[in-house]
């Protein structure tokens, strides 16, 4: 009987996973291209590219963001002879579309891979060697219910059944509502029996390996079901449209497992990938979940590598509470929403309302609501009333004065020290406190919490400007001008501190406030990230600096039938 590889990964400590210098891949799913993108696609995008750049700001050592386009397959086959073309003709134009898509939204990708490429169907020939070597792969008569769409056998358990438009009985997937066929044919199949134990031992070892908990739960609760062997290959009768299996030309690559090693292929599989496997974080959705959290570790562990060191998983979004399909006409394009919004605009709602364990609504009023209130309005009015030349004249970064805001150990003993009341000490601490509080929150991929306590931080950075009216105060007055100053100075050093904490989102926003306040290129990293020094008795480097130019609005408020020419002005 073939047994599985003893030699399991050893858990990595949160210094090892996270410290400088080590090196880190973060992956999209590679977007099947039998359609274009939708917001989910760029959801998965825009969420590896966050953690990308805010590693980067933490100059935690070298990073790396892949994505790409899966595009072998039965879907593909059927797609392209439907639209009378070849499936490499469909690929070559839909992959063009994904592309453009994920730099139209500001996604800093390093690798693009397509499944086409010669690059990557060595990888897998390689790939599918090692597995042969290692025994786990026998030919067998495989027959079940098979969804086209989801290119996968589905189980009994996991059907249901429904009419079809005919009125006719169909059995469809109870998770997608996909109609299932039933399919006899032989195949490869890969022991994936014999891993139970070796997945369990792997997830027991590294608690955070699948995040958030609940799908980790549910990964557990899969090994704890029956474990069929899988079907890792296709009649080639059927399938012309992908890799052939190495000395068996009768027989397709499975396109799962096709798809699965586009991670190996672009570090280089099977010469370089040392240099940066295992060190990769897959971003995927909830539906991709099996496939990535039980077929692809096995995979590997039957190849001789090791697991991926996470699986950050997020889940869907809907369109006014209904699922996106193209039968409802509800699919949304992103590059509609870029025009509408902005580049800014779009990233800021998808990172600040997804939330990755639940399903998120999309619909344009909640869009336009939030991003004025939160970047028009209270972030980029905050900016204007602070720097305008009625309030600072001599367009600097005022003086602080300690004086007026003296250090004290409880926010309680302000009263009667300066001029300084309690809640203005609340906010110090809260703005002191936010960077890690940011960086714990984008560690635990919970990017949506990193936006809402730097958003309540500029509520109460608004308050505090609000209750002290600076505009009130007589600059004739030599003790007025220095609360003045002091006033602007806090402000300016909050503004400062978001400015530098949302350029993983909002890049371009980011770049124009900083500009504003003089923060040069060097000053803007999240590895030496300070507040209010002078608070603390220490000096102030931007204190006297002359403000950068003007650019006007920071953010301009969205109307609900903003048009794309207008919008585009501001990015």
């Amino acid at each position: 009987m073939w047994r599985p590889p003893r030699r399991l990964p050893r858990p990595l400590s949160r210094a090892a996973a996270t410290g400088p210098g080590r090196r880190l891949l973060l992956s999209t799913p590679i977007f099947y291209a039998n359609g274009p993108p939708h917001i989910g696609h760029l959801y998965s995008a825009l969420l590896a590219d966050a953690l990308l750049r805010h590693g980067r700001l933490r100059a935690a050592g070298p990073a790396r963001l892949c994505t790409g386009t899966d595009e072998h397959g039965l879907k593909i086959q059927q797609a392209a002879a439907a639209a009378g073309t070849s499936p490499a003709e469909l690929c070559e134009r839909v992959s063009g579309l994904f592309r453009q898509a994920l730099t139209q939204a500001g996604v800093a990708y390093t690798d693009f891979v397509r499944t086409t490429e010669p690059r990557h169907q060595r990888a897998v020939r390689h790939f599918w060697g090692a597995l042969r070597d290692g025994g786990v792969l026998y030919k067998g008569s495989y027959e079940g219910w098979y969804c086209t769409p989801e290119e996968s056998f589905l189980p009994e358990s996991q059907l249901a059944e429904r009419t079809d438009a005919q009125g006719r009985p169909c059995k469809v997937s109870l998770e997608t509502g996909h109609e299932v066929h039933w399919t006899k044919e032989e195949n490869y199949m890969f022991r994936l029996s014999a891993f139970r134990d070796p997945l369990q031992n792997w997830l027991r070892d590294n608690p955070r390996a699948i995040f958030p908990d609940p799908f980790y739960q549910r990964v557990l609760r899969w090994l704890d079901e029956d474990l069929p062997d899988l079907s890792v290959s296709r009649e080639r009768s059927r399938l012309q449209w992908g890799i052939p299996v190495p000395s068996d030309p009768t027989q397709t690559i499975y396109v799962w497992v096709d798809a699965l090693v586009n991670y190996l292929s672009v570090v280089g599989y099977p010469e370089s990938h040392g240099a940066w496997w295992p060190a990769v974080h897959h971003v995927v959705g909830k539906d991709i979940l099996k496939f990535h959290a039980l077929y692809w570790p096995a995979l590997l562990l039957a190849a001789g590598l090791e697991p991926p060191e996470r699986i950050l998983v997020h889940s869907h979004w809907t369109v006014r509470g209904q699922k996106m399909s193209k039968s409802l006409g509800n699919v949304v394009d992103p590059s509609v929403c870029v025009g509408r919004y902005g580049v800014d605009g779009f990233r800021y709602f998808l990172l600040r309302q997804g939330v990755p364990e639940r399903d998120c609504d999309y619909y344009d009023e909640k869009v336009v609501k939030l991003v004025n209130s939160e970047l028009a309005d209270a972030l980029g009015g905050l900016l204007n009333r602070s720097t305008a030349p009625s309030i600072n004249p001599s367009n600097t970064y005022p003086c602080f004065s300690e004086p007026c805001f003296p250090k004290v150990l409880d926010s309680r003993e302000a009263k009667g020290t300066g001029r300084a009341c309690a809640e203005d000490y609340e906010l110090v601490a809260a703005v002191a406190s936010l960077p890690a509080q940011v960086d714990s929150y984008f560690e635990g991929f919970q990017i949506y919490k990193a936006l809402e306590c730097i958003a309540q931080c500029v509520r109460q950075t608004n308050g505090f400007f609000q209750r002290h009216r600076p505009w009130k105060l007589d600059r004739r007055d030599a003790a007025e001008q220095l609360w003045l100053d002091t006033i602007l100075h806090v402000t300016l050093e909050c503004l400062r501190v978001y400015g530098t904490l949302l350029q993983p989102v909002v890049p371009h926003t980011a770049d124009k406030l900083l500009s504003r306040l003089a923060v040069g290129p060097a000053e803007r990293s999240l590895s030496g990230l300070t507040f209010l020094a002078r608070y603390d008795g220490k000096p102030c480097p931007y204190e006297g600096r002359q403000l950068g130019p003007d650019t006007g609005i920071l953010f301009h408020r969205l109307g609900k039938l903003e048009t794309s020419q207008k919008k585009r002005k501001q990015d």
